[in-house]
């Protein structure tokens, strides 16, 4: 299928409603005697589900139907996606009763499901219960000449995580946006010696896509946009010729490139954050390249959480975001700069709001 026209049937089965949730084409480039390196194949995102507990079986309906509007439109999707991944936060508060309440809508799915972990499914339990479910919080697997790698990237240190008396006091400090007392996400030592053996078969011409939960750079510290050691697992990453990194977290559109990798991210099914440079007590770096949403009615539900088709065509990705109220954007791969920019808004600046 060409890319024109899966972009063409993806918006037909969009009009009639927006949701959070990415649809990731990988597109492969002709080899010099005419052959194809890979097979082309789709795959979905959906992501920062926060699905919350009220009391007993009730749960917060907003987040519910985020998420299930998102697998409404995931499966209806034709091309059929290849597998789905769910990138993090499918719980508010870690609780058993909403991983499992999450994982009853994830199985409304019609493709195979990839889980991802974030830290409002780990603070409480260190995740044990989530693993119970789901299996290894990171791992590798490579599907039609393409190596994807699941990290865990929502540690910290191990004297942070075992100071607290009462669990639910760690998950809560953890679930604040900019709770003074959290502490900075990381992959650690022994997962980044782990991804180190895992590439080390890894041709560096294979197309990589790295997901992790927080950003693999270093964004705004004090929310947790940022990863500790983000310098060294771009060092690892270094070698191979097309890498990109697909994140979560930030609940917003967000782009860059540093060296070789691309780095994006995906919507939340449930809010929205706004940028850090609305927080004036401390100083945060925005990836250089990204230009930010227009937020068109904070107060709307649906406002600014929009859903992403994820073209990874020739080992790099374009993202097309479909935003309710707003205006539609595509962050495409630019060959020629070798870097991904916003089509139409680049180089002409579009005022944000600055509250929420």
């Amino acid at each position: 299928m060409k890319r024109r026209d899966f972009i063409k049937k993806a918006s037909v089965v969009a009009a009639g409603t927006i949701l959070p949730m990415s649809i990731i084409e990988v597109a492969f480039a002709d080899n010099i005697d005419g052959s194809k390196s890979g097979k082309n194949f789709t795959f979905a995102v959906i992501s920062d589900a926060h699905l919350q507990q009220i009391k007993g079986a009730k749960f917060v309906r907003n987040w519910d139907m985020g998420l299930k509007k998102a697998i409404a439109e995931c499966n209806l999707m034709n091309p059929k996606p290849d597998f789905v991944l769910f990138g993090g936060d499918l719980g508010q508060l870690g609780k058993a009763a909403e991983i499992d309440h999450g994982a009853e809508i994830l199985s409304a799915l019609r493709a195979p499901v990839k889980m991802m972990l974030g830290e409002h499914d780990y603070y409480l339990d260190l995740g044990e219960h989530w693993m119970n479910r789901f299996g290894d919080p990171y791992y590798s697997f490579d599907h039609k000449g393409v190596h994807i790698v699941v990290l865990n990237s929502i540690l910290v240190d191990e004297k942070w995580t075992h100071k607290w008396k009462n669990p639910m006091d760690r998950m809560q400090t953890m679930a604040g946006l900019d709770d003074p007392n959290g502490s900075a996400f990381m992959v650690g030592e022994k997962q980044r010696q782990w991804l180190k053996e895992d590439l080390s078969t890894i041709s560096n011409e294979t197309p990589i896509i790295v997901f992790s939960h927080s950003p693999l750079q270093k964004i705004y510290k004090g929310w947790n946009f940022w990863t500790d050691d983000a310098e060294q697992i771009q060092a690892i990453l270094k070698p191979f010729k097309k890498v990109n990194v697909i994140y979560g977290h930030v609940h917003q559109i967000q782009y860059n490139k540093i060296g070789n990798i691309a780095f994006n991210s995906v919507m939340s099914t449930a809010w929205p954050w706004p940028y850090p440079k609305t927080y004036t007590q401390g100083t945060s770096y925005m990836p250089k390249l990204t230009i930010e949403m227009n937020r068109a009615d904070p107060f709307f539900e649906r406002d600014a959480t929009g859903w992403e088709m994820i073209d990874v065509h020739s080992g790099r990705v374009d993202l097309h975001f479909q935003l309710p109220n707003n205006e539609n954007r595509t962050v495409a791969y630019n060959e020629k700069t070798q870097e991904p920019e916003d089509i139409k808004y680049q180089h002409q600046k579009i005022p944000s709001q600055r509250h929420y």
